[in-house]
């Protein structure tokens, strides 16, 4: 794999992904461009796992653009709903994105389950496209469990409802900067970044 330098593309059109991977991007010197400033379509998912969701963002967008590309496809697995909401995280949320929507089908789901479980994980699956197809993927978890109410402001999607296994606080207490060496999308990158060296 070559060595990332230059404009990447970051596949998504969600402004907090992009942060982020923009964060994790930048000690390489290398400069994130959203898909969504470039005007670049949103592909349908229309794979079943993580891997193959990023793979195809990740393809459709240095295909677009002519650049490398950056993919992300990452959710929440609940352990007693078996894996749910899983690669339908963003769907959970419907078609305005309603994260206090989604949290309380979580919620509701486990009560109809009678969960006593309150396991889950973020998984992320990053995948770095080239101009010419080819394609690597990462994958990386955060694991924790479910809390309720939800707690917090910052963060973005499931945060307020994650909790990392021995912290007290969820994702969405915390600071960009707390936040993010813990994540599922830090721990994939670590992968990434072994591999470009």
């Amino acid at each position: 794999m070559p060595a990332l330098a230059g404009r990447l593309v970051v596949a998504s059109h969600n402004a907090g992904k992009v942060r982020e991977i923009a964060a994790l991007l930048a000690p390489l010197g290398v400069e994130a461009v959203s898909a969504a400033s470039l005007s670049l379509p949103e592909p349908e998912e229309t794979e079943t796992t993580f891997a193959g969701n990023a793979a195809l963002k990740a393809r459709a967008a240095a295909e677009a653009s002519g650049l490398p590309a950056l993919a992300d496809d990452s959710g929440l697995e609940v352990f007693a709903l078996g894996g749910d909401p899983g690669v339908y995280s963003a769907r959970w949320a419907g078609p305005d994105k309603d994260f206090a929507l989604a949290m309380a089908r979580v919620r509701e789901a486990m009560q109809a389950n009678n969960a006593a479980d309150r396991g889950a994980r973020f998984v992320c699956a990053l995948a770095l496209a080239q101009p010419d197809g080819a394609v690597e993927v990462f994958e990386g978890e955060a694991r924790g469990e479910i809390v309720w109410p939800p707690r917090g402001e910052k963060g973005f999607g499931y945060d307020p409802m994650f909790q990392p296994a021995g912290l007290t606080t969820t994702f969405a207490e915390m600071s960009h900067e707390e936040k993010l060496p813990l994540t599922h999308r830090a721990r994939a990158f670590e992968k990434l970044l072994a591999a470009l060296k």
